[in-house]
């Protein structure tokens, strides 16, 4: 099979690009790693000196893109993917400390009925006495803390 001078020379340019890339990628990222703190030592600076410049033009973008964002919002906030990170999210803002998260709340979304009394529980928007609920030990340890699934009501009992 031969193949013309011009397909091979144009093919190693197009190697040799995608190689520069990579090399500058690598190189960008350790020098990001190394200069961490300089680095975001100049941001917090820019921000700074420009806060209220950056201000003004959050404000001008979310009025003129209101129905927008908020659509986005209302889309977004239903997927499984935002369910998962923001009940993750609540969990570690909680103080919640466990090894393997996603283990976690797979167990968490497969749990049908509470630990400690076998009741069906809910998950509703407001409290109710079944809601679901991640029941932790709140004492500080260097193990996980996670304890069972609960409803609302048993996990109050239990703090």
């Amino acid at each position: 099979m031969n193949i013309e001078p011009e397909v091979v020379a144009c093919m190693e340019d197009m190697l040799n690009i995608v190689v520069k890339k990579e090399r500058k990628r690598i190189a960008n990222k350790k020098y990001n790693q190394k200069n961490r703190e300089k680095i975001a030592q100049k941001y917090k600076q820019y921000y700074q000196e420009n806060k209220e410049q950056l201000s003004q033009h959050n404000k001008q973008y979310r009025q003129k893109n209101k129905e927008q964002i908020k659509e986005y919002k209302k889309e977004y906030n239903q997927t499984p993917q935002a369910i998962k990170s923001c009940r993750l999210n609540n969990w570690k803002q909680r103080g919640v400390i466990c090894n393997d998260f996603e283990a976690l709340y797979d167990h968490y979304i497969k749990t049908s009925y509470c630990d400690a009394c076998r009741v069906q529980l809910t998950y509703d928007k407001k409290t109710t006495a079944t809601t679901k609920c991640l029941d932790h030990d709140h004492a500080i340890t260097d193990r996980p803390n996670f304890r069972n699934i609960l409803c609302h009501i048993c996990n109050v009992k239990r703090k």
